[in-house]
């Protein structure tokens, strides 16, 4: 039978499903939930989807909206995995404590140990005798699996100030050794982009489209990312956007510094961060660093990669910022009509489901009531992030490809383009709703402003 709450024959979204299965779970899981006991996103990344779903063999479940058929049975896959789970969430306790202990503190440790943790789970069950040794084992393996691949690794080898001289010089003559721009226009691309977008929508996506195709072998992408080094414009179609949407605050990409350290609430548009800011954001988002090259390796592959086309070494993943970008530009989450040239089937499936979003709905009509905001500003500023959402996007596009370039994974077909153009939207759609959730409990916590002196 369906979940409660779900009303016969309604999809629901599987995010959504699987909070309300987890939520039945009680406080066993405690270490894998967040505060207000939901499952962190990295328990939902890295233990329910690969490891309790397992989309791959259950290819029903891996829709982001579920029937209720399927909503049952993924809600049936984590309650029966509740002893699991509250085993792995034990078994993450203690490798913490372990870690604490060995003075250990490279790397996140949900990123480290979760699927060691479930491993852990499912072939011992809870800790028991003997817990504490196999802990220190998981621990120490890890810790030497991850050597040479972590952000402390990545600060010492950059301390250096010969190899940061000699790095400096090569990324110098790397940009200064770069192809001219084309005398092509780049609104060429996004036309093209435009035709593939529109087989986004269509029922047949999962093979090859030729436009897309065709887009990847004239080299559209490379050819995209030149003319930014020129300043080039209008190429969407609107005066009001740069052509680099955000990419870059300069009018064009700068050349790649060295640079020394990094912050995730600092770090500047994608094409304007130093190198070490570059490695930075993998090291500290890779769930399996030992799928990662070493860290000398990693910094030159990098230096040449900061100095090509869209910073990208791959043309399928630059011919997807081009389709990004169209993308983005037609991005209308408030309804408003403005500044939306050519809607293609993507536009219209992305830009529906967002506006179902009731934060969304809250927004728009903050953006159109002529009150003042009775929440000092906090909403409304959300609101407005909603008038300009390609900024978001394309910042978010950029650091994903940016990863499957690093790791050598190209997007093959339109299917597995869109797979990833479509996961930005949402989850930048995702991010935004978080936002207004957090938000409001903020504003419903505060107290209430003290009342007046009445006059008679």
């Amino acid at each position: 039978m369906p979940p409660p709450s779900q009303p016969n024959g309604e999809r629901r979204p599987r995010a959504m499903v699987i909070d309300h299965a987890w939520r039945g779970l009680g406080p066993l899981a405690q270490s894998l939930s967040g505060p207000g006991g939901a499952p962190l996103t990295r328990t939902v990344k890295l233990i329910v989807l690969p490891l309790i779903v397992r989309p791959a063999l259950r290819p029903e479940l891996s829709a982001d909206f579920l029937g209720p058929e399927q909503a049952a049975r993924l809600d049936e896959l984590i309650r029966e995995s509740g002893t699991r789970l509250a085993a792995t969430a034990q078994w993450f306790t203690l490798l913490k404590r372990t870690r604490r202990a060995l003075g250990i503190v490279a790397g996140n440790p949900q990123d480290l140990y979760f699927q060691r943790c479930f491993e852990l789970a499912t072939e011992h069950g809870a800790p028991s005798a003997g817990a504490d040794a196999m802990a220190r084992a998981v621990v120490e393996d890890v810790a030497d699996t991850a050597d040479g691949r972590t952000v402390e690794a990545l600060k010492s080898y950059l301390a250096d100030a010969a190899r940061r001289s000699r790095l400096d010089g090569e990324l110098a003559t790397a940009w200064e050794s770069r192809p001219p721009a084309p005398a092509a226009d780049p609104s060429a691309a996004v036309a093209l982009a435009a035709e593939v977008l529109d087989a986004c929508g269509a029922p047949d996506r999962t093979g090859n489209a030729p436009a897309y195709a065709s887009m990847i072998e004239a080299g559209l992408g490379g050819l995209f990312g030149r003319a930014l080094w020129e300043h080039a414009n209008g190429a969407w179609g609107r005066d009001d956007l740069p052509t680099h949407l955000g990419l870059t605050v300069r009018q064009v990409p700068p050349r790649p510094e060295v640079g020394r350290g990094a912050s995730t609430a600092t770090l500047p548009a994608p094409l304007d961060r130093t190198l070490f800011e570059r490695l930075f954001v993998v090291l500290q988002s890779s769930a399996r660093r030992e799928e990662l090259p070493t860290v000398p390796e990693l910094v030159g592959r990098e230096a040449r990669r900061s100095c090509a086309p869209l910073g990208l070494n791959d043309e399928s993943l630059r011919v997807a910022v081009v389709l990004g970008g169209r993308l983005a530009v037609g991005l209308d989450p408030l309804g408003t009509g403005e500044h939306t040239p050519g809607r293609t089937a993507a536009h219209r499936a992305v830009n529906s489901r967002w506006r179902r979003e009731a934060s969304v709905l809250r927004a728009r009509r903050m953006t159109v009531s002529p009150r003042p905001d009775p929440d000092g500003g906090v909403l409304d500023a959300l609101a407005q992030d909603l008038r300009t959402p390609w900024a978001a996007y394309m910042r978010r596009l950029w650091v994903r490809l940016h990863g499957r370039d690093v790791r050598d994974a190209p997007l093959e077909d339109l299917a597995s383009a869109w797979a990833v153009l479509d996961g930005v939207a949402r989850s930048v759609m995702m991010d935004h709703r978080a936002r207004v959730r957090s938000a409001l409990r903020t504003l419903s916590a505060a107290p209430a402003p003290a009342a007046g002196p009445r006059s008679a």
